[in-house]
């Protein structure tokens, strides 16, 4: 390590004054001393700052803000200091204006940097009208202070709980659920979970609200299977809250950081709420997949449908398909679809949300798409359109030798990952399906996340 530090212009624990040149892709300021680059919360570009240095490496090393020497015309006041300690609003102290920016920066570097494809023109960032209040889910952990049931989230990189009432990027009436449902628990002496010592019951709760329904669904997520007096609980929050229309006790027994266990018990209504989306009504389950943001996946989805420019002749398949939610809007416009997902809960909703919305031109299978796929390559299954809307980690190699055997004119990759997004698109450009715009739509607002929307032609 001492080699290391030689290395390095800067040491531990020393001041220097630094002008921010950039934004990482985890929203921390960049400020260089002889080329070398500090990486520094709250740091916006422009601003010059005293930092003082908390790690040394070879290549670059960290700091934090000892004096803001001059602020930046993009800084604006932080609506709560608790969502940077949380790390739920990363970037609450950038004017939105200048968030869409980033972002679409961010587009643009990785499919430079990574992809090699600095051809790709990348659209200027979809935005919201109003970039607050936005997410229909909440999963929030619930600990004991002072002998009291208490909610907020984890400090970052720590299981130390912050209590916390509003998230600001929440629904607000999600925000009131939460706490309205924790305070009935605590009435009726429900213990919280002690991680360390894996006691308690009640680890968290989870809400989901409809947008345009307004149906909410309440799911209890304790250690063991039994709830007292689950008589009292599940009148005085039906009481408390009209909008719930389904609650649900989730056993998670398990030492684990996974929020929901294999079990569930349904203690009111089915284990389902309704939304709409581009103009179906979805059954949506406490385990299905559902985008957070009800006003912006509609802008992403119907970009998804545009660049799939169907004409009602075409087959298509749908990977990921979740709960069908893009699924039934390719379905209106194409011939077939054939659509596939891993998680089986969200195939019998797709199943079920077909049959409810009338559509009928559909074949769904559960399955992994990087086995589904192959599968029904070897099958002769070809398809004009394939459309793409894999998790972070992207697509597998696996999947995209499939997908480039069955042959379509098109794939439209709708990616949330945009490293994972230039890597796929690169492996794609060696095997002839090419793209030339990617349009960034911003579906969490105030984080570091950006979806894009990318549509690659075979190469005639």
């Amino acid at each position: 390590m001492k080699q290391e530090n030689q290395q390095a212009p800067v040491s531990k624990n020393e001041v220097v004054t630094v002008t921010f040149e950039d934004l990482t892709s985890e929203g921390l300021g960049v400020g260089k001393v002889e080329g070398y680059p500090l990486f520094v919360v709250d740091g916006l570009p422009g601003e010059q700052a005293k930092v003082k240095v908390t790690k040394v490496g070879k290549s670059y090393g960290f700091a934090r803000i000892e004096e803001r020497l001059t602020t930046s015309q993009d800084r604006i006041p932080t609506r709560d200091a608790l969502g940077t300690q949380v790390g739920t609003m990363p970037l609450q102290h950038l004017r939105y204006e200048a968030q869409l920016a980033f972002k679409h920066n961010v587009v643009k570097q990785d499919l430079t940097r990574i992809g090699k494809l600095p051809h790709i023109e990348v659209l200027p960032t979809i935005g919201m009208d109003n970039p607050w209040g936005y997410r229909n889910k909440a999963q929030i952990p619930v600990r004991a202070k002072d002998g009291k049931l208490v909610t907020g989230f984890f400090r970052k990189k720590t299981h130390e709980l912050v209590p916390m009432k509003n998230f600001h990027i929440q629904d607000p009436k999600i925000d009131e659920a939460i706490v309205v449902v924790r305070d009935i628990l605590q009435e009726y002496g429900v213990k919280a979970y002690d991680e360390k010592k894996h006691t308690g019951m009640i680890r968290h709760i989870m809400i989901r609200r409809g947008y345009h329904t307004g149906e909410m669904m309440v799911v209890l997520v304790t250690r063991t299977p039994k709830l007292f007096p689950i008589s009292k609980i599940v009148p005085d929050i039906l009481g408390a809250l009209p909008e719930v229309v389904s609650i649900v006790h989730n056993i998670n027994p398990k030492r684990n950081n996974v929020i929901l266990g294999e079990e569930s018990v349904v203690l009111h209504g089915e284990d389902v709420f309704h939304d709409q989306l581009l103009g179906h009504t979805f059954a949506i389950s406490s385990k299905s997949f559902y985008q957070v943001n009800p006003v912006q996946t509609e802008k992403l989805y119907q970009l998804a449908l545009d660049a799939a420019e169907l004409t009602g002749e075409e087959t298509v398949i749908d990977a990921y398909c979740g709960i069908g939610t893009i699924t039934l809007a390719l379905a209106e416009k194409a011939k077939h679809v054939f659509a596939m997902e891993i998680v089986e809960d969200s195939i019998l909703m797709a199943e079920k949300n077909a049959k409810e919305n009338g559509i009928e031109n559909v074949t769904f299978e559960v399955g992994a798409a990087e086995e589904v796929l192959p599968k029904w390559a070897g099958e002769g299954v070809k398809a004009d359109v394939i459309v793409v809307d894999p998790p972070r980690k992207g697509l597998e190699q696996a999947f995209i030798e499939a997908a480039v055997e069955v042959g379509p004119e098109k794939i439209v990759y709708v990616s949330c990952n945009p490293a994972t997004l230039a890597r796929d698109l690169a492996i794609f450009a060696e095997k002839g399906y090419h793209a030339t715009t990617a349009q960034p739509v911003d579906m969490f607002p105030q984080t570091l996340h950006v979806e894009t929307v990318v549509a690659l032609h075979k190469e005639k």
